[in-house]
């Protein structure tokens, strides 16, 4: 029983010194799907990451992201802030190179309307929760230095009371550096 023990606890050892930790920041191209008369919205992500191997060529990596989302309409703007924790799941195609795919979960932390030089607190409109699928890749120009690249397709509705063809979704392309600090 002690051996089996200490079999388990040296696993767990290299299972946590394997992990890297990050930050990350980049640029969104962000939309919601049924806004009449709309057009992409920039905006930007930033924040960090736990990359933890799983296998030989697949890990995890957990994220908390603060995500400016959103839509540009005629004569205004609809802005969106969240806090974001995409759940990627990574295959190393190539030593440098990633392919993930994962759930996004987001809180919304303000969301407001603009337009004619005023702003209007719209978050109570809104639902508060989101989730979407993200599908990306990354490659890592030196051991610490990368870029990413993501869409994340949202699943839920972002109005609180519409439904049907009345539904908008978030959908934003993510552009980015992630740095990975050295063990």
């Amino acid at each position: 029983m002690k051996k089996l023990f200490l079999v388990g606890a040296l696993a767990l050892f290299g299972a946590m010194n394997a992990q890297t930790f990050g930050l990350k920041a980049g640029m969104n191209v962000a939309s919601v799907s049924n806004v009449p008369g709309s057009s992409s919205k920039i905006g930007f992500n930033a924040g960090a990451f736990m990359n933890a191997p799983i296998a030989t060529d697949f890990s995890i990596q957990p994220e908390v992201l603060y995500n400016y989302k959103g839509v540009a309409v005629s004569g205004g703007d609809l802005n969106l802030s969240y806090i974001s924790v995409p759940v990627m799941f990574q295959y190393n195609a190539l030593p440098q190179l990633y392919l993930e795919a994962g759930p996004e979960f987001s809180l919304l932390v303000a969301a407001n309307a603009k337009g004619g030089g005023s702003s209007v607190d719209i978050k109570e409109a809104m639902n508060t929760f989101d989730i979407g699928i993200g599908i990306g890749a990354g490659y890592y120009f030196t051991q610490s230095i990368g870029a990413t690249v993501r869409y994340v397709a949202g699943l839920t509705n972002v109005w609180k009371d519409s439904a049907g063809s009345d539904s908008g979704k978030n959908g934003v392309f993510q552009v980015g550096l992630a740095y990975k600090f050295a063990k």
